[in-house]
């Protein structure tokens, strides 16, 4: 089967919507998840969000800190945390390389900006080596998605 770009209607896709607006993005990479039983059926219902999140690395390990999964509804005692660091699983080479931009150059960051189930069944995380825009860069992306859709806009009346 050939890769798709998009992702088929009815899966699971929660986004960072801001991550965007707030960073540029360097380099991004595909992570999988390290979860519990009904931490990934709530991920299933669409019950996670991405706000506020950032990763971080601590002992050769990368971390996503602040996400928030809520509940399972029908999980007995054994549900999960809501908001605890969960674990990604990534290349020892990757890690290192996120770790000395982040550590050893000011202004970059790493921003989780998808979360989704892919093809077999796995919960994946798309994160990105970021760095942070500047009040003028932000209103230049204003702008240009205004411009955008302007354009488009002039382009369905014809």
């Amino acid at each position: 089967m050939a890769k798709k770009d998009k992702m088929p209607k009815g899966k699971i896709m929660i986004k960072n919507k801001k991550a965007s607006f707030d960073y540029f993005f360097i380099d991004t990479y595909t992570a999988g998840m390290v979860l519990t039983g009904t931490e990934i059926k709530s991920i299933r219902q669409g019950k996670a969000s991405l706000v506020d999140t950032f990763c971080y690395v601590h002992n050769g390990e990368i971390w996503v800190k602040g996400m928030n999964i809520s509940p399972y509804f029908y999980g007995s005692y054994n549900n999960h945390e809501q908001k605890r660091d969960r674990k990604l699983l990534l290349n020892k080479k990757e890690i290192r390389y996120l770790e000395t931009n982040t550590k050893h150059q000011s202004g970059f960051t790493i921003i989780p900006i998808c979360v989704y189930i892919n093809e077999k069944g796995f919960a994946k995380m798309d994160i990105a080596l970021a760095k942070g825009k500047k009040e003028y860069d932000k209103r230049n992306t204003i702008k240009d998605k205004e411009d955008r859709r302007e354009m488009d806009r002039a382009i369905k009346r014809f």
